[in-house]
């Protein structure tokens, strides 16, 4: 096992890489939690006997989404500081070269969804809970999510999803395309890393190949769009209804919103 900086460790089965990050109790993501990340891919990257990743977390939430103030209290939302070196830092993991595939033992909230989104193929317990609340809380959608979510499911379920913020189960991610495959709870290790394992025993240059082409002007395409999330996102940081959105999230209650 190797340890990164941030809770993010390394471990070896076989030619499958498992990268594990933990942010107890909510996982939450900063700049430093991504660049540990990144490195992590970056540097299976480099080891030619690695042929395949399997992204996963501790605990029983998968990522509930970025924290930009480093306040896990902050209910992912962090306070008005820039998301910027967290997005120009997310697309390093689009960059990387083999495939991974996502583990979700429970909730994928906001940024958390999109940091699942960057994997190939996402497995799943019923339990899990996916959503883009991001309207909810009066902003725009972040971390590429508005070009990663419908080339997943489509435009017309990822509008609703972003429109309505909606939590979705496990059951439902999987009917709409958005889980590949679902495990129960106990079997969702080990359901995961065979499938890593099953990529792992094809040819790695054709899968690499392959996945370029399959792949290919992705992260020129998130890139783009996450400069377009980030000004709305700025803008919307400053507006009444963000500060009404997150003390309506709070409270559990419905937005009282006045459009300013």
């Amino acid at each position: 096992m190797k340890t990164l900086f941030d809770g993010v460790t390394i471990t070896l089965d076989g030619a499958v890489a498992v990268v594990t990050f933990a942010r107890p109790p909510l996982n939450y993501f900063d700049t430093a939690l991504i660049t540990a990340l990144a490195d992590a891919l970056e540097e299976i990257d480099h080891q030619p006997e690695l042929r395949a990743v399997v992204l996963r977390s501790e605990g029983k939430v998968f990522c509930a989404g970025a924290s930009f103030s480093g306040n896990e209290g902050s209910s992912g939302t962090g306070g008005l500081a820039d998301p910027s070196d967290i997005y120009h830092v997310g697309l390093r993991l689009f960059r990387t070269r083999k495939p991974i595939i996502a583990a979700v033992q429970g909730p994928a909230i906001g940024g958390g969804l999109g940091l699942s989104l960057v994997a190939d193929f996402r497995v799943a317990v019923p339990e899990a809970r996916f959503a883009a609340t991001f309207a909810k809380i009066g902003i725009h959608p972040g971390f590429g999510l508005t070009h990663t979510l419908p080339r997943a499911i489509g435009h017309q379920k990822a509008a609703m999803l972003f429109y309505t913020g909606r939590r979705i189960d496990g059951e439902e991610a999987h009917g709409i395309g958005l889980v590949d495959v679902l495990a129960s709870s106990d079997r969702l290790s080990d359901t995961t890393l065979a499938f890593a394992k099953e990529i792992a025993e094809a040819a790695p240059l054709a899968i690499e190949s392959t996945r370029q082409t399959l792949r290919e002007g992705l992260a020129d395409a998130v890139a783009r769009q996450t400069d377009h999330e980030l000004r709305q996102q700025i803008a919307l940081f400053r507006s009444e209804d963000f500060k009404e959105g997150v003390k309506a999230v709070a409270e559990r209650r419905p937005g009282r919103w006045i459009r300013a």
